[in-house]
């Protein structure tokens, strides 16, 4: 990683992309996915190479308690912004808010949209509004409140707040009262934050994703996560162990065996959510679709991975024919756009 400086450098000539991102340091030995969020360096470097080939200057800037001074202190022309924050339900907020407070360009989402994305609940209750069916839940943010609260078995248990399936366990989803009160325990013991609980939705599991905004926003293809068996008793869960292994748990189709009707309704609805939230250059949306035809928004991730050959982003990219550098590139100019900076090629 580059070596910070506290001396105030001349603008170099060109270009210049900060990568904002958290960086998995292997700290954390209580839980196995406490980084789970965070990217490797591999994926830093790759998004760096990216630029580097097509003549951008870099600079790697690390989201934590020195990125304030770190950015009054260094010339960048936009921000590459991938970082999840380090703590609290606004954690993602933190560099979106602290570029807007310095008047710095960046890509992705502001800190709204983000904020309201990771709030799982608070998520689902805005877009209620605009008639985007999810499934029923509740929020449950202590033990003295552990109840169905007339869920209907089988409920999936998970943080309200969190993302890359943290705190989805192989064992998530109760099939009794007792059971569910075990996993809202648990979760609230291991995370410390409220545990969302919603009804289990049986079906195919889907994830769309989207690049670019207004007119020229594009919509891949949906993606087909393909279980090879239960991953979780009766169940078919994208965990955290799930994808971990998936290529021993899941396959991936794309383009997705779907009639065209249930296409343009899962394309339509994805598109609606990622306006309704404001979202900004890129983001993904996850369904599932019932034996019956019913189509259910589990949720959206405007800050969606970005490591080549693993996350799901830029794979359903790839199966649409965008190679992982255009997608890089086309984020940027996405971004650069919105500010009315000139694009790179």
């Amino acid at each position: 990683m580059e070596e910070k400086n506290d001396d105030v450098q001349p603008p170099p000539a060109g270009k210049v992309v900060g990568i904002i991102f958290n960086c998995k340091r292997g700290t954390n030995q209580a839980l196995p996915d406490a980084e789970a969020e965070y990217d490797s360096m591999d994926t830093v470097y790759a998004i760096r190479d990216v630029f580097a080939d097509a003549g951008l200057q870099t600079v790697l800037l690390e989201c934590d308690e020195t990125l304030p001074q770190a950015l009054q202190n260094t010339h960048i022309d936009i921000a590459f912004n991938i970082a999840e924050g380090r703590s609290g339900r606004g954690r993602e907020a933190e560099a979106p808010a602290l570029l807007n407070l310095l008047g710095i360009p960046f890509t992705g989402s502001d800190e709204t949209a983000l904020c309201i994305a990771l709030d799982k609940a608070l998520c689902k209750k805005l877009l209620s509004a605009y008639h985007i069916r999810t499934p029923r839940f509740r929020v449950i943010s202590s033990d003295k409140d552990v109840r169905l609260g007339g869920l209907r078995v089988p409920v999936i248990v998970k943080p309200n707040a969190e993302g890359s399936s943290k705190g989805i366990p192989d064992a998530c989803v109760a099939s009794s009262e007792a059971e569910f009160k075990e996993l809202v325990r648990r979760e609230l013991r291991l995370y410390g934050g409220p545990v969302l609980a919603e009804e289990y939705i049986p079906g195919r599991e889907f994830t769309v994703g989207l690049l670019g905004n207004g007119e020229t926003l594009r919509v891949f293809p949906p993606m087909e996560i393909v279980f090879r068996g239960n991953t979780n008793g009766d169940y078919q869960v994208y965990s955290y162990g799930v994808k971990q292994a998936y290529t021993k748990y899941v396959r991936y189709e794309c383009p997705a065996r779907l009639d065209s009707k249930t296409e343009e309704k899962m394309i339509r609805t994805a598109r609606r959510v990622y306006r309704a939230l404001g979202c900004c250059d890129f983001a993904r949306v996850d369904f599932r679709l019932t034996e019956d035809g019913t189509l259910y928004f589990i949720e959206i991730n405007p800050l969606p991975g970005l490591a080549p050959g693993y996350s799901d982003y830029p794979m359903l990219a790839e199966f649409a024919g965008v190679s992982y550098r255009e997608l890089v590139l086309s984020v940027l100019r996405a971004g650069m756009r919105r500010y009315g900076l000139e694009t790179v090629q």
